[in-house]
């Protein structure tokens, strides 16, 4: 169940860092206004606080894995909300980063 736990703690911090940028995206780049990046800041700020819930209580390990997923997420998000079309070679190193992920956080250790 632990690893099941990691997994979804790594999806919802994706969702908030990723989102949290695209709000700051939007407010500032896209001329939405200071609400849209208010509310990308909160996110950010949230996305700080799932880490810590993580079931590993190594901060370096934690966060070299989920740079991983934040990898697959962005390619992902960018997919759903933007339209991005990703190429063989964006696909191919976002599993890559997942292959990684798996190898940081999930290998027996002794």
């Amino acid at each position: 169940m632990s690893v099941i736990r990691s997994l979804l703690l790594f999806v919802l911090a994706a969702l908030a860092e990723i989102g949290g940028a695209w709000l700051v995206w939007q407010g500032v780049r896209e001329g939405r206004g200071l609400w849209w990046a208010g509310a990308g800041v909160l996110a950010l700020g949230f996305y700080g606080f799932v880490a810590t819930l993580q079931p590993d209580a190594n901060f370096g390990r934690i966060l070299a894995a989920y740079g991983g997923v934040f990898v697959a997420g962005s390619l992902a998000w960018g997919m759903v909300v933007d339209g991005f079309r990703p190429d063989r070679w964006d696909v191919a190193g976002a599993l890559v980063c997942l292959a990684g992920v798996a190898v940081i956080m999930y290998a027996p250790r002794g």
